[in-house]
């Protein structure tokens, strides 16, 4: 374990000792005008110090992010919980979920948004890779198709559906969500079109001296064999599917979430905010990939997959 861990707590502390020295390089004019102003010198120590704690930093430090990521998420919800005391489980839920200054009300709105988003790209992937693999009309017509969506900047399109979806009475959640499968369908799709197409020539004429059918080719023979590529596109598509949520929060800001949390923090020039929100979101994708990397080792043990 520990030969395992070293290697990325010397990653960690060297990431870390960066982020600090480029805290000082960034921040260091704002201290120098400081001083300018008042009329004094800094010495090195000084300047670090300053650099460091700074109400407004052009790059927050590792400490500034943290102390700002357990304002709005463990003091917030400590807070609003104990106020709620006597209360019933779900008011106290409300009370913590509910504040529009907490990082998890905003972490739970993309959260939302995302699975919602995964579930679509998801299932709509794997629908389009069946009929591509199996029709050649599909295969000609569709898939091309598919890597030219990609081709869109998503920042482009997102407003454009924001528009039609509220033209149409579609507001809320489901637009992020459209905007999130966008992103995470086409890696299923690719990684599922492989899979599917997988076992060599030897297995499907094999399949074929027992007379199978088309449908038990495909639920004995290539969904089995796709298991791996699938949960290899899986774990893209999730990450994906985060990205898109938050692309989409961007152009609806008013509904909440990581993305809008990052937009406010722009606008009032407050760089924890934004910093504070993009750490949360990273442990996201890393909980979320991680999640799948869990049902993907669970699902091949029982498959048969690994000892």
């Amino acid at each position: 374990m520990m030969r395992n861990l070293f290697p990325i707590l010397t990653v960690t502390l060297v990431i870390f000792a960066l982020w600090y020295a480029f805290a000082i390089v960034l921040n260091k004019n704002w201290a120098y005008d400081k001083a300018v102003r008042g009329n004094y010198e800094l010495s090195f120590s000084e300047l670090v110090a300053d650099t460091w704690s700074q109400k407004k930093p052009r790059l927050p430090t590792p400490d500034q992010v943290a102390a700002e990521i357990w304002k709005s998420t463990g003091a917030a919800a400590i807070k609003k919980w104990g106020r709620s005391e006597g209360r019933p489980l779900s008011y106290r839920l409300g009370k913590v979920f509910g504040d529009k200054k907490s990082l998890l009300r905003h972490a739970w709105l993309t959260l939302s948004a995302t699975m919602l988003g995964f579930v679509f790209g998801t299932g709509l992937g794997i629908l389009l890779a069946v009929g591509i693999v199996h029709n050649k009309a599909m295969d000609n017509s569709v898939m091309p198709w598919v890597i030219t969506s990609q081709t869109i900047p998503i920042l482009a399109l997102a407003p454009m559906i924001i528009v039609v979806l509220n033209a149409v009475g579609v507001s809320g959640l489901v637009p992020k969500a459209i905007i999130s499968a966008y992103l995470s369908f086409f890696p299923v799709v690719v990684g599922m079109v492989k899979g599917l197409r997988s076992p060599d020539s030897i297995q499907l004429d094999q399949m074929r001296t027992w007379f199978a059918s088309k449908s038990q080719v495909f639920w004995k023979l290539r969904l089995p064999a796709s298991v791996p590529y699938l949960f290899t596109s899986l774990k893209i598509g999730v990450a994906a599917s985060l990205v898109g949520a938050i692309v989409g929060e961007l152009t609806i800001s008013q509904d909440g979430g990581l993305g809008a949390r990052m937009l406010q923090g722009n606008y009032y020039g407050t760089t924890i905010l934004i910093w504070a929100a993009l750490i949360f979101a990273a442990a996201m994708a890393a909980v979320l990939v991680s999640s799948v990397g869990l049902v993907e080792r669970i699902t091949k043990k029982r498959m048969g997959f690994v000892a």
